[in-house]
């Protein structure tokens, strides 16, 4: 038996090992998958990626990532009805269990979700620690829900969006003209949704305001932020581009739209996936102090959560390259219109489900987002092995992250 000083000790250096390690692998995995259609389409180079990614993501993760680590922390089963010291055990036997299934996918190249690995693991903790009596079922129902409709959301927005460049840009008979004027539409959308998700609720907005602005005080900022940047961005984004033939003039444009939404995939992948590896990370560090003493200022909220985005952009930057080819350069073909359709469908399903507080799986959504834009040209435009490898390995990650954890809570347990 451990004494009480070691074993808490033991948790958070554990804890905070565990933690790391796992937003490593969600930027060796879902990050880069987030970023693979910016450098699929060659809208960026894979350096450029990582760098975008890494100041993106933290920025992300600090300022709109609160809302989901709650979710993840607290609402897959009830931590009160856990002993302290086994909840302690089992939040990092969650940590690692999801993490180590994570390496495997991503070494296998496949862009699998964090989400759903611990999740699993987390679930599989609860049942083995106080049975189905504790899980949240009907904030599980709400989250399975949610990995079910990312992927059909993004398909959705980003089909009807590259219907309609095509449509309304394409089929016009002056595209390049028509993309130049348009263009502030697609720039202020953007700013729009990026402006609303920093400014609904967040710990963002109540710092700039001293409390958070209502609803129609986000939309109306939000409008007039979006349309600045609409009517600004305008001469910044056609700079230097020359008409070449239309379609070369219009992927052109498209190019620079596309590291914008970029920017904002990387942005909202740090406000929702952070919480994959903070959320268990806070539920064992608080659950290894003694009852009443406070926490160290370096376990703190925002410190974790800076933490959780440094460990992100370092998984990037190492490993990211594996999963980015399978998404990227495999699933279908992109160009800089399709990556911004699937940019644009994909971050946006993100950023709404970070304020409902859902933590959804952007492998899912982005994938989701490819293969709409790929049926937007014919089902024959995708190619279905590889769709067919990455369900296989959306479907056993739940299982694997749920039976891994309850072995590793076991030999835990056996040994505190």
């Amino acid at each position: 038996m451990l004494s009480s000083i070691t074993f808490q000790a033991a948790v958070l250096a554990t804890a905070l090992a565990g933690g790391l390690y796992m937003a490593w692998n969600i930027g060796a995995n879902d990050v880069a998958n987030s970023m693979s259609t910016a450098v699929g389409a060659k809208a960026i180079t894979y350096k450029q990626a990582i760098i975008i990614a890494s100041i993106l993501t933290v920025l992300g993760a600090v300022l709109v990532g609160e809302h989901v680590t709650a979710t993840v922390k607290g609402g897959i089963f009830d931590p009160e009805a856990v002993p302290r010291t086994a909840l302690a055990l089992g939040s990092l036997s969650a940590v690692i269990a999801a993490a180590l299934w994570v390496t495997v996918a991503t070494w296998k190249s496949l862009p699998i979700s964090t989400s759903h690995s611990i999740i699993g693991a987390m679930l599989g903790f609860g049942l083995v620690a106080g049975g189905p009596s504790i899980i949240g079922w009907d904030t599980l129902g709400r989250v399975i829900l949610s990995w079910i409709t990312s992927p059909i959301s993004g398909a959705i927005i980003s089909f009807l969006i590259f219907s309609l460049i095509v449509r309304i840009i394409f089929n016009s008979e002056d595209p390049f003209n028509t993309i130049k004027k348009i263009s502030p539409l697609f720039i202020g959308a953007t700013f729009f949704i990026i402006s609303l998700s920093l400014l609904y609720q967040t710990a963002l907005s109540f710092r700039l305001f001293g409390r958070y602005p209502t609803n129609l005080e986000a939309i109306v900022l939000s409008l007039a932020i979006g349309g600045l940047f609409g009517i600004i961005g305008k001469p910044i984004l056609v700079r230097g581009i020359e008409r070449g033939d239309d379609y070369e003039g219009v992927e052109n444009v498209f190019k620079n739209l596309q590291i914008i939404t970029s920017c904002f995939v990387a942005f909202s992948h740090g406000a929702n996936d952070v919480a994959n590896a903070i959320g268990p990370l806070m539920l064992a560090v608080e659950n290894a102090m003694p009852i009443g003493e406070p926490l160290p200022f370096y376990l703190s909220g925002n410190y974790l959560l800076l933490m959780g985005g440094v460990g992100i952009a370092i998984g990037i930057s190492t490993w990211g390259y594996r999963v980015m080819k399978t998404v990227g350069f495999s699933v279908t073909k992109l160009t800089n219109s399709r990556g911004f359709a699937v940019d644009f469908g994909a971050a946006t399903t993100i950023l709404v489900a970070s304020k409902l507080g859902m933590p959804i799986s952007t492998s899912h959504t982005v994938v989701g987002a490819v293969v709409g834009v790929g049926l937007a040209r014919g089902l024959e435009a995708i190619d279905l092995s590889v769709i067919r490898r990455i369900v296989i390995s959306w479907l056993i990650t739940v299982p694997i992250a749920a039976i891994t954890c309850v072995i590793i809570y076991l030999g835990m347990n056996f040994f505190v």
